[in-house]
């Protein structure tokens, strides 16, 4: 049976594996705090994301290979260039100001997530979408912008394209006419992790894109049926590309541990962001 919803809610995952509700939470003030989220802003320019530009590898690292370790799960490391990663990491800076800012999510049981989170196109909060920021400042929710979209297909299309041994969009559910609206954005200081979840919120199979920046990470993919092994663990540094769906669209994963100090000094970025793009389905 499913729990009540507040009345902006979007139907979702059932609520019955989580009873109740988000506690209200008094927004925190936010610009004073970017030295700590984000560092110092980096000097370079501030562009939108050069989506026709082709990845190459991140400054100080060996050329990494691509990997497939499950079935529907691509790793691509280094896909974002430098400067891409740059400018990912400016345009989160931005969205992560007030109104409808990144923000501490506390859960239905009383716990307080210990990354910080701001949504793009649609708001997440446990366990449901919104239009406003329903477990914040209720601001209505940032816009999904236009260039993530052509970036996320671009992800899938790397990450399943017929070239280079990959699965063929056509043959991963949701992958032809993939139609993004959704940005999780979580920002991990030093010290933060995320237990195995699945993401279920969306009403449609769509694949998951989950791009890295900043500090390296080791994130657990599991299997579909429980938290329990078998899992493997990834190390994603920054600039790569996750993409998870088909067979693993609904796998367990989470960030087991981050390594403080691995970001390049030039993105400007004290900790981890991860960036996932989701398509909702609820139109």
């Amino acid at each position: 049976m499913d729990g009540a919803r507040s009345p902006e809610q979007a139907p979702g995952q059932s609520a019955a594996e989580y009873p109740g509700q988000p506690a209200e939470l008094f927004p925190e003030q936010l610009p004073d705090l970017f030295p700590q989220l984000f560092g110092e802003p980096s000097r370079q320019p501030s562009r939108q994301p050069s989506l026709g530009q082709p990845p190459g590898p991140s400054l100080g690292q060996a050329q990494r290979q691509r990997a497939e370790p499950a079935p529907g799960v691509v790793l691509l490391p280094d896909w974002l260039s430098p400067a891409e990663q740059r400018e990912m990491v400016a345009a989160c800076r931005e969205w992560a100001r007030p109104p409808a800012g990144m923000r501490t999510v506390r859960l239905p049981r009383g716990g307080v997530m210990s990354v910080r989170m701001v949504c793009l196109g649609w708001h997440w909060y446990p366990y449901g979408y919104a239009r406003t920021v329903v477990d914040g400042d209720g601001a209505p929710v940032k816009p999904f912008p236009p260039e993530l979209v052509e970036l996320a297909r671009r992800a899938l299309a790397d990450a399943y394209g017929t070239t280079a041994g990959g699965t063929g969009e056509r043959e991963i559910v949701g992958a032809a006419g993939y139609a993004p609206d959704v940005a999780v954005i979580n920002h991990y200081p030093h010290g933060a992790k995320m237990g195995l979840h699945r993401d279920r919120e969306e009403r449609v199979d769509a694949p998951v894109v989950s791009l890295s920046l900043g500090d390296t990470c080791v994130f657990r993919l599991g299997n579909t049926e429980t938290r329990t092994r078998p899992w493997t663990d990834l190390e994603l540094r920054s600039g790569d590309l996750l993409v998870f769906g088909g067979p693993a669209r609904f796998a367990y994963h989470g960030v087991v541990r981050t390594l403080p100090g691995t970001a390049d000094p030039g993105l400007g970025l004290v900790g981890r962001l991860n960036l996932t793009l989701r398509q909702s389905g609820l139109g």
